[in-house]
């Protein structure tokens, strides 16, 4: 197992374009070999005194923080999966994003301790 973190700060009036942007590039990950993507709208992100994930992103006002991973079966399918999207035109997006990806962050684990999978 395999996962990919993303924090992406997203305008509150921009969830269902957001929504429909994150099924969409799912059916594709999950063609590439992705196992599992949660895609989790913020409901409860406590400022914090020292840091917190709205400061990790510079949120501004209105922007609504969302929480993604992805389960891939390893590294290397990850790596894989990559290589082939870069080359994929279906990955262009027409238009806008409805996000500022200057401002995400993401980063890739092996996980330590896994409970509730086989």
């Amino acid at each position: 197992m395999y996962v990919v973190g993303v924090v992406i700060p997203v305008p509150g009036d921009k969830k269902d374009a957001y929504r429909a942007w994150s099924e969409n590039s799912a059916m594709l990950f999950k063609e590439f070999g992705c196992l599992e993507i949660v895609e989790s709208w913020e409901d409860h992100v406590p400022d914090g005194k020292q840091t917190d994930m709205r400061r990790a992103v510079a949120a501004q006002p209105g922007e609504k923080i969302v929480f993604s991973w992805q389960v891939w079966p390893d590294k290397e399918t990850l790596d894989a999966a990559e290589e082939k999207m870069r080359d994929d035109t279906r990955f262009d997006i027409p238009g806008d994003i409805p996000f500022d990806a200057k401002r995400l962050i993401y980063g890739c684990f092996s996980p330590l301790h896994v409970m509730g999978r086989e």
